[in-house]
Order: structure tokens, then C-alpha cells, then sequence
């Protein structure tokens, strides 16, 4: 990788949101589509003078078309990508289309893939660079040494592709996160910020004047301590659990034009002392926000205190990743909960008045009588917002590598959703999906603006019918997706 010395200042960086390209992800889009933060964050790690664009292709609806049209029109002398797994072959396809525009340019790939898979980005010629880990202090390095050195040294955050040590130094563990005050601030300016949205709930009885209002994403803390085995955030960290300062939270949260708030952190909460402060001082401050979080059923039954807190703070839903309501499968998960905790956070979450979206999940061996009782199970702890997914393992795990010789698609990257199962199913492909999908209809029933009569209007309402439609079509016909010999009965 090599190049000659140029200004900085006037170097023109391009970062780039793939496109979704399953379809299953792109009917979900419709109900929470939120900001490409990740970006954000690696465009503050970039010297204010130098000219910067992101451009969000989950957001075009010709993305193609308006990835040429940059290319062509801006011609960016660096072009960096973001990619979860199953973005990875996209991105890969969209990185060559760069280098036969601008051969001159530096095509780099970072974002989860590139840090738990790096070896699946060695394109010389096509990537130049691989980055793994936090990427706005990793950009920070790079322009602070390219082109003044255009042969960089390959270390652990940034490898070349060319470079005789990529196959040694991809094969170690994602490189340690810095401490967070080392972490940028994300450039919100980039985006247009109309563009993201999540659904919201509303309370009993309450008129939402919108069903889908404008939200801003917000990261207070990276990383995890619990070691699910079906999650790769504890890999992706190195176990450990980074978190931002209260007031730097809050005065981020304060600036921010979006009334409706989503924190993006792996587990919020799980630090009481610190997040019962960031609550203490929105109310202080009287910064009047909804937000949206995820927690643990076991942080919400051990800290009520915090979420009544919360709720005055603000806070409208908790995500909860409440899995499973059986025994058997939380401890095969290793979630370290029991089923009793699980039901009583989901009462002590109505007790509080904050709406639940209850997160379950669908083992790829599920009979008949298992997606039963789990359509019991939703029955049960509603009125809520209930999601499901596939187990899966995921890229980068134990799981992963204990598993890759029984995977049912030709491309289990392309195919790490959480909705396509990477695994056989005990019931045909077909039949599985179609019992998969009729849980999304039951969770549509069990829905807190519709059980407890929310008001909205009926535009919100037609688009949310019109579009629950063809996402649950979608869910159907996942099976069509795998070849015909993963499909058959």
C-alpha cells in the first residue's frame, strides 16, 4: 500500500453505510432505522479542516446509483466502509467498484466483520487496509501517520492488506478498547437527521401525535461483563466494560434537537451508581427527553430504585433480552438468569409504568410444541413489544467454530441476521418459518399501543398495518433464501 505525500487538510474522506441487503432486514427498516453512529464517532476522530462526508446507503433507495454518483461526483481520496457480517460481501463488491473509479484512492474496511473476521477483507488491490476495534481512535492514528508514511507497519487496529504479517496478526484477539474519554465525539452534521426514526409506544390511553418521531441515537458505555455464548460484544470488548462520564452524557443528550432518544450501549445499567446519575442530573437540568434503552431482567430486579428514577427521567421502553421462558434453554444460552427472574421484571416493568419489548428466541430444533409454548409465553407477559430471533451462532464466537461444519447456508456470513437460522431446523425449513411468522402476528395482538388504546393517527396506523404486512411476508418466506437442499422436508 503506497502513496504519495499530500495535504491532509485537503483530503477528501468518504465513509460509507452499506445497504441492507437481506430482505427480511430491509422490512424491518420501516420501524427503527437509526443514525450510522459508528460513523459519526469515526468522522470526529478526523481533523475538522479536512473535508469528510458520510454517505448512508441503508438510507437511498437506489444505493448503487448513489454510491457511483459520489465516486464520480466528489472523488474522495480515502473511502472507508462499515460492515456487520452479513454486509460483508456488498461491501467487498462496493470496494472494488471504488478502486476501478480511483485507483489512487485508500479502500479501507472496518466495523464489526473487519474487527472478529478480518482475514475476510485481504483484498490487495481492492481493500487496502483492514481496521479492527474502536474506529474513531484508530483513524486518528492512521491520518496521523498517511501519507507521511505511505507503507504503514501493520499492528493489531490497522493491517494492510499486502502486508507478510496479515495472517499472524488477524488471527489475534480484537485489539483493546481505549478509555473512553479517548473516544471522539460524533459529527451529528453529517447526516440528515430526519432520516431515523424508531416506533414508539406511548402509554395508556395516550395520543402519540406520531407513531415513528425522529430519534437519536446515544452511546454511553461499550462492552459487556456476561457471557452469553450466543453474543460476540464480550469478544469484541476483550471482557471489558468502558463507560462514558455522567455529565458528558447529559450535556450530549442536552444538545441534541430529537425529543426521543435510543441508547445503543450493550447493557446500559449495569453500573447503578453511574446511570442513576445521569438520570439525577437530566431531571436537574430539566432536559424533558423519551428514551429508549436495553437491560437485563436481573439489573431491572435487583436495582428497582433505578428504573423508578429512570421513569421520571424519561424513560418510555426497556429492551429485554428475556430469551426464553424455560429453564432448559436459558442455561444452554448461559445467561446466568432463571425464569422466575424473567417474569419478575416483566411485572416490575408494568409496576413502574415503563413499556416492555420483550427480545425471544427460537432454537433452530423447535417442534411444534415448542413454538406453543412460546406463543403462551407472549401471551402472558403482554401488553408488550415482542421481537423474536433465531439462535444463531455468532461470527467470531466458540459457538461459531463448534458449529461451521454443520451450517445449512453456502455463506453463513451473508446469512447472520439473527432471523435466518445458520443451523438445521427439526421441522422442515418451510413449515419452521411459517410457525416463526405467526409469532410476529401474535406479538402484533399483544402490542402496547394496541392493548392499552393508544390514539394515533390514521396515517401512522395504515403505514404501521401496511408495513407489519410485508414484514411478516417477509418472515414467511425466509425459507426461499437457502438452496433447495436446506429447504426440503
Amino acid at each position: 500500500m503506497s502513496r504519495s505525500t499530500a495535504d491532509i487538510s485537503a483530503m477528501k474522506i468518504l465513509l460509507v453505510r452499506p445497504p441492507i441487503m437481506l430482505q427480511v432486514a430491509r422490512r424491518l427498516q420501516p420501524f427503527l432505522h437509526l443514525e450510522p453512529l459508528s460513523l459519526e464517532i469515526v468522522a470526529g476522530g478526523i481533523p475538522a479542516d479536512c473535508p469528510v462526508r458520510i454517505l448512508d446507503l441503508a438510507s437511498e433507495k437506489k444505493p448503487a446509483q448513489a454510491f457511483s454518483r459520489v465516486l464520480a461526483e466528489w472523488r474522495p481520496e480515502v473511502v472507508g466502509f462499515t460492515a456487520y457480517s452479513n454486509q460483508a460481501a456488498v461491501v467487498k463488491k462496493l470496494a472494488r467498484q471504488a478502486k476501478d473509479r480511483l485507483p489512487q484512492a485508500l479502500v479501507l474496511a472496518g466495523g464489526v466483520h473487519a474487527t472478529i473476521a478480518p482475514h475476510d477483507f485481504q483484498l490487495p488491490g481492492v481493500i487496502d487496509l483492514v481496521v479492527r476495534g474502536e474506529g474513531g481512535s484508530a483513524i486518528r492514528e492512521l491520518l496521523r501517520r498517511w501519507p507521511a508514511e505511505p507503507r504503514l507497519p501493520a499492528t493489531e487496529a490497522l493491517l494492510p492488506t499486502d502486508s507478510p504479517r496479515f495472517a499472524e496478526l488477524a488471527e489475534l484477539p480484537p485489539p483493546a478498547l481505549p478509555e473512553y474519554d479517548e473516544v471522539p465525539a460524533p459529527r451529528r452534521d453529517l447526516v440528515d437527521r430526519s432520516a431515523y426514526y424508531c416506533i414508539w409506544h406511548g402509554g395508556p390511553g395516550e395520543r402519540l401525535p406520531n407513531l415513528f418521531p425522529t430519534t437519536a441515537s446515544v452511546r454511553t458505555s461499550v462492552g459487556c461483563p456476561n457471557r452469553c455464548n450466543f453474543c460476540v460484544v464480550h469478544h469484541l470488548a476483550r471482557g471489558k466494560y468502558l463507560q462514558r462520564n455522567p455529565q458528558a452524557v447529559v450535556d450530549e443528550i442536552a444538545a441534541l434537537p430529537e425529543n426521543h432518544v435510543y441508547f445503543v450501549d450493550d447493557e446500559m445499567f449495569i453500573n447503578p451508581r453511574r446511570t442513576g446519575e445521569i438520570a439525577r442530573l437530566l431531571i436537574e437540568r430539566g432536559v424533558r427527553k423519551h428514551y429508549i434503552s436495553w437491560a437485563r431482567a436481573d439489573t431491572i430486579c435487583r436495582h428497582p430504585e433505578l428504573f423508578r428514577l429512570w421513569k421520571e427521567a424519561g424513560l418510555s421502553l426497556l429492551y429485554v433480552g428475556l430469551e426464553s421462558m424455560e429453564a432448559e434453554n436459558l442455561r444452554a444460552y448461559n445467561k446466568g438468569i432463571d425464569v422466575d427472574v424473567n417474569y419478575r421484571a416483566v411485572e416490575q416493568l408494568r409496576e413502574l409504568g415503563i413499556g416492555l419489548h420483550a427480545a425471544l428466541m427460537v432454537n433452530p430444533d423447535f417442534s411444534m410444541e415448542d413454538f406453543m409454548k412460546l406463543r403462551r409465553t407472549v401471551s402472558r407477559i403482554g401488553p408488550a413489544e415482542v421481537s423474536f430471533t433465531v439462535f444463531s451462532p455468532a461470527p467470531g464466537t466458540e459457538l461459531w467454530q463448534q458449529h461451521r461444519e454443520s451450517f445449512v447456508c453456502p455463506d453463513p456470513h451473508a446469512f447472520y441476521d439473527c432471523m435466518h437460522t445458520l443451523l438445521p431446523t427439526t421441522l422442515p425449513l418451510k413449515k419452521f418459518y411459517a410457525q416463526f411468522a405467526l409469532l410476529f402476528l401474535l406479538g402484533v395482538r399483544e402490542n402496547p399501543w394496541r392493548r392499552n388504546r393508544v390514539k394515533v393517527g390514521w396515517r401512522d396506523l395504515a403505514r404501521f398495518f401496511w408495513r407489519g404486512a410485508r414484514y411478516g411476508r417477509a418472515l414467511r418466506n425466509i425459507y426461499r433464501d437457502y438452496p433447495d437442499s436446506a429447504s426440503s422436508p
